[in-house]
């Protein structure tokens, strides 16, 4: 009896040290923060955006859906940026997660915004499901679905 309890508690912390982690390959320890630098430079770049900065940070087939239900594109997600039809002013990130599975990661947490869409101030609390995937040496947004939380 005594056995089985130390095999049950010695795989029970061999699986705890491998939560967050799937499959051969699965990302690296060295990817949770550069995944977690990649998303802050996506945050500060939505403040103060500059093509150049979110171009690096977004895929080429980035799928960016909004809490409304707007889909948008590199090219559109970038363009609203720029335009001012999407503009931050302040974005909090909290209650943030990664997991990392090969080169992909799966980062959510809750954003909370001060905006100015098209000059008119407003106010943001959602959560978000952000999907990076690592191409070449860098984290890339591939895709992002926002929600509103439950009231």
């Amino acid at each position: 009896m005594l056995k089985k309890l130390i095999l049950i508690a010695a795989a029970t912390v061999a699986l705890a040290g491998c939560a967050g982690m799937s499959g051969p390959g699965a990302g690296g320890a060295s990817d949770g923060p550069a995944v977690t630098a990649a998303a802050e430079r996506l945050r500060l770049a939505m403040i103060d955006p500059t093509p150049a900065a979110l171009g690096a940070l977004v895929a080429d087939d980035l799928s960016y859906g909004h809490s409304g239900g707007k889909v948008d594109t590199k090219a559109s997600f970038i363009a609203d940026l720029m335009s001012g039809a999407s503009d931050f002013v302040t974005i909090a990130i909290t209650d943030q997660t990664i997991k990392l599975v090969d080169n992909v990661a799966i980062v959510r947490h809750t954003l909370t915004a001060d905006t100015n869409d098209s000059g008119k101030p407003g106010k943001v609390s959602i959560k978000i499901l952000g999907v990076w995937q690592k191409q070449g040496g860098d984290w890339k947004l591939l895709a992002r679905q926002a929600v509103r939380p439950p009231q």
